[in-house]
């Protein structure tokens, strides 16, 4: 947990921001695997952890604007709880640690709220993405459960991601602790892999590395595979061959809970083959361009376009795509190989605040998304500011159904050679990926450098 005064001045920022009314906040609860006493893991919702720093289950938050009071309605564990997961520090006691004095019963929540709904005073909430913390807001709010995602308060929405998105020098601090466990797995990996090993195995080692010496957990599902042609590929149970290349997409959480987001690709049999250099070199370029592009008032999407501007003109100088760059930028006709962002917005959530609506973070009013097919998946095309923190992974990827598909319908026939792109076809893919501190006057690479040149990943197999 940070100060107590981190937790005040949040709060204190938001209730200026929404002027009046109630702010509520629902913790999440616990979300049983198979019956109710087998639970997975625990992990509070973002924004109450950013607000409040609390991290016990089945809390909620109210803040009255009006009266400027801050209450946390819960209940202290009771003995036979204890029984069974041993006693715990009381509710008062953590609650005064985030600044907080004022605890309440869980069952004093419901008439607070009703008479709020019954004067007309606004409540304001987000939007929920768990199924019980929709059903409660609806009992709670008197309104139909289909209906509390349409009344959450946009204004709030635009407070707490206008907070959110600043990071502040102890929030920084937070995602470089996961970026030094993602820089030892990397690494473990990159040495670990062998032909004839499986996947798994590294999975596993990476995995139990973080939770043994860091005493953290993953912050999404690990992504490593040689099908790199799969974006977001959780299968784990190939058997890799000296051929391969493996993408290894993965991410920490901090102590506090900040995320990590780094992938780097690199060759099973411990050196890329030509081909798979001039791929790889493809991608190396683009991510370095954009990242030396990045400062503060230059727009996310046009940092995106300029990545996917060198991977097209690489891809035209090896014989995959032809006719002018510009001409089939503007078409799309890269997104057969780049069908995916550039990169978005990182921090509590390794995507951060997605749960808040991508494009309340990642847009504005006027800047809009695209509709184009590979545009249309850029979570982040607003204005870059100081304090921001994104991920920037440009990546190439051969995907069978895709290119079939397209080659099929003649889709951009001037700009792409479908019969050289044929024998890609089981290259899988190649991402390189960081994660990039907005500073006052451009970029930081945050966290230690991870290997990613072609001399560098070879060595490590030497």
């Amino acid at each position: 947990m940070f100060a107590a005064e981190v937790y005040r001045q949040r709060r204190n920022r938001l209730a200026s921001d929404m002027g009046t009314g109630v702010i509520l906040f629902p913790g999440n609860t616990q979300s049983p695997i198979n019956f109710p006493d087998n639970v997975y893991p625990f992990r509070q919702d973002s924004s109450f952890l950013y607000f409040w720093g609390l991290e016990n289950p089945d809390l909620t938050a109210v803040v009255d604007v009006d009266t400027s009071s801050e209450t946390i309605y819960g209940n202290e564990m009771t003995l036979e709880e204890s029984v069974w997961a041993g006693p715990r520090p009381s509710l008062v006691s953590v609650c005064e640690k985030a600044g907080i004095q004022a605890v309440e019963p869980a069952d004093q929540l419901e008439a607070v709220l009703s008479n709020a709904v019954n004067s007309g005073r606004p409540v304001h909430f987000l939007p929920q993405f768990r199924a019980d913390n929709i059903l409660r807001l609806s009992r709670l709010l008197n309104m139909k459960p289909e209906a509390v995602g349409a009344g959450a308060s946009r204004q709030m929405i635009r407070a707490v991601v206008f907070q959110r998105s600043i990071k502040s020098d102890v929030e920084i601090d937070q995602i470089e602790k996961a970026i030094d466990l993602s820089h030892r797995i990397q690494l473990l990996a990159m040495k670990m892999v062998a032909p004839g090993m499986t996947e798994r195995e590294v999975v596993g080692a990476m995995e139990g590395l973080v939770y043994a010496e860091g005493g953290c957990r993953m912050a999404f599902p690990t992504i490593f595979s040689t099908r790199g042609d799969v974006l977001h590929n959780p299968y784990h149970q190939n058997t890799m061959q000296a051929s391969d290349l493996v993408i290894n997409d993965s991410g920490v959480e901090s102590p506090l809970h900040y995320a990590s987001d780094i992938t780097r690709t690199f060759p099973v049999g411990g050196t890329f083959d030509t081909r798979q250099k001039e791929i790889y070199q493809i991608v190396l370029a683009s991510q370095k361009a954009a990242i030396e592009a990045i400062r503060p008032g230059i727009e996310f999407r046009d940092i995106h376009m300029l990545a996917c501007r060198m991977l097209t003109a690489g891809l035209k100088e090896i014989g995959l795509m032809t006719g002018d760059v510009e001409e089939s930028l503007a078409a799309g006709a890269h997104a057969l190989f780049m069908p995916a962002g550039l990169g978005h917005m990182m921090g509590l959530d390794v995507h951060d605040m997605e749960d808040l609506g991508e494009d309340f973070v990642g847009y504005t009013d006027k800047i809009k998304r695209s509709a184009q097919f590979g545009m249309n998946k850029l979570r982040l095309a607003r204005k870059l500011e100081p304090g921001f923190v994104v991920t920037v992974e440009p990546g190439l990827y051969f995907i069978p159904q895709l290119m079939d598909r397209w080659k099929t319908d003649k889709t951009f026939d001037p700009f792409i050679q479908y019969d050289r792109a044929e024998g890609y076809k089981g290259f899988g893919g190649v991402r390189i990926e960081d994660d990039v501190l907005v500073t006052e006057s451009g970029a930081r690479v945050l966290g230690k450098p991870i290997p990613k040149s072609i001399e560098d990943v070879e060595a490590l197999a030497i």
